[in-house]
């Protein structure tokens, strides 16, 4: 039988807080903290040829160089586990999230793929082990190979500087795309030296935030996100973004994030608010009226349509993660 395994990873829809933050040892460090959106992903499938040599490996699609670089990573590390020679083999990888927008669709793309890798081998690697590899594979990673809680995630050594908590508070989440969703070249953006006040200010929303998770305040939480998305403007210049905080402020919203290293935004909303229904529906024709597309509305603890068709239920639900069944997400092509 040819050792074959299989491995899935998840998107996510930006960052909620993203700055230079001091880690346990008083070291300046840049991360980030992503808002998790079930439903999209990468699936990859890799069959292990062994008696090959370990670059003979064949990718499809073959634009997928990250991914490769994942796979020659986790042979090596899980030959090395095994006790088995490395070897080559074949990479097949799928999936619907859309590129360029600052949804991790690389750094999905590599996890689903170590997984694949490890599973081939009959291993299951630990979230560490595949952050490690993720960071080798593409210079910086996301913190999609954990289990969902919201970290500060050190994106470009891949370790978790904090848990914030066991979940994000609940959240209605109503998607949409600046700049008509073109790419953004992350790599082509400046990179700013923050200032120490700047620093300060990081620090100041890094507790905001661990208060919003620890008492599940979503308008605190949107305070945070918009205050960090204030930040990041002043690199990526989206020229719409007054009208999205104005959009957010006359609907009652709790805030707006904005991927920091894409063109996906999200306009958040607490469901407790009363008339929920009416200020998405709000929220859509505003972002219409805008110019804006919008492109999903999700939510991390239910289904958008029972939102729009029914009052929210909190009691039970269970918050978003990796693992948690989902039914695919259909986002209309940018």
């Amino acid at each position: 039988m040819i050792p074959t395994g299989t491995g899935h990873a998840p998107c996510h829809h930006g960052e909620i807080l993203q700055g230079v933050f001091l880690d346990p040892g008083g070291r300046r460090c840049a991360a980030l903290v992503t808002l998790p959106m079930a439903g999209p992903g990468s699936q990859a499938r890799f069959v292990r040829r062994p008696g090959t040599a370990p670059d003979a490996l064949t990718v499809a699609p073959a634009d997928r160089t990250k991914a490769a670089h994942a796979a020659l990573l986790a042979v090596e590390e899980c030959a090395r586990r095994t006790g088995l020679p490395p070897c080559g083999g074949q990479l097949r990888l799928a999936g619907d999230i859309p590129v360029g927008l600052g949804m991790g669709s690389s750094t999905s793309d590599v996890i689903a793929t170590v997984r694949a890798v490890a599973a081939s081998y009959g291993l299951s690697l630990a979230p560490e082990t595949v952050a490690r590899l993720a960071v080798r594979a593409e210079l910086a990673c996301d913190p999609l190979m954990l289990d969902g809680r919201p970290v500060l995630f050190a994106q470009r050594e891949g370790r978790v500087l904090e848990v914030l908590g066991p979940a994000l508070p609940p959240l209605v989440v109503v998607g949409c795309a600046l700049g008509g969703g073109a790419p953004v070249d992350t790599l082509g953006l400046p990179v700013p030296e923050p200032s120490d006040a700047d620093i300060r200010d990081f620090e100041r929303l890094r507790a905001l935030l661990r208060r919003a998770v620890a008492t599940g305040d979503a308008r605190l939480l949107g305070e945070v996100a918009t205050a960090s998305a204030r930040h990041g403007q002043q690199a990526l210049l989206h020229p719409e973004f007054d009208a999205l905080t104005a959009v957010a402020r006359r609907v009652g919203a709790a805030g707006v994030q904005i991927a920091h290293s894409g063109a996906v935004a999200g306009v958040l909303f607490d469901p407790a608010a009363p008339g929920l229904r009416h200020r998405l529906r709000s929220c859509l024709r505003a972002l219409d009226a805008h110019g804006i597309p919008a492109t999903r509305t999700f939510t991390t603890f239910t289904t958008s349509k029972e939102l729009l068709n029914g009052p929210a239920h909190r009691g039970g639900d269970r918050p978003a993660g990796p693992d948690t069944p989902r039914r695919p997400a259909r986002l209309p092509a940018l």
